[in-house]
């Protein structure tokens, strides 16, 4: 899930932990099936996002034409299935390693293109605060890249 903010921070036993002015918010789920092909292609994908306005007023402007950051909070919680009963089922999340591992080579994938990152704290329990600018929120998910594209 991916916000476009004018300002974010995550904050973690009453201390700010990550910061950003303007860019984008990454609310990161990793799944039971994902791999570091899955966090290449969003990190690829977020950080071109054409989703800041131009001198038209258009979205035509990446994170990195705005002089924008990120800031990546791991949820596993968007894994969570609510099809059966009222309590949501986190099976399809993928275990905390695992998910750890692959939050932290996003965060360095996304950082190795230049970009600020700023993160929250694996597995800790957090207070997100923003200002969703638009809003702007896109839901991005890995699988689209093995899907046929529409035309």
């Amino acid at each position: 899930m991916v916000q476009r903010v004018s300002q974010a921070s995550v904050e973690v036993d009453g201390h700010i932990v990550g910061q950003i002015g303007r860019g984008l918010l990454v609310l990161l789920g990793v799944g039971q099936h994902d791999t570091l092909e899955d966090a290449a292609y969003l990190a690829r994908k977020i950080a071109g996002l054409r989703v800041f306005a131009d001198a038209e007023g258009k979205m035509n402007l990446a994170l990195a034409d705005v002089g924008g950051g990120v800031l990546v909070v791991s949820q596993f919680t968007l894994y969570g299935d609510t099809r059966r009963g009222n309590r949501p089922s986190f099976v399809e999340a993928a275990p905390p390693a695992v998910g750890r591992r692959l939050y932290e080579q996003f965060c360095d994938l996304l950082a190795g293109q230049g970009l600020p990152v700023e993160t929250g704290v694996f597995q800790a329990h957090m207070q997100v605060h923003l200002i969703n600018d638009g809003p702007v929120t896109l839901w991005l998910d890995s699988a689209e890249r093995l899907s046929p594209r529409r035309t």
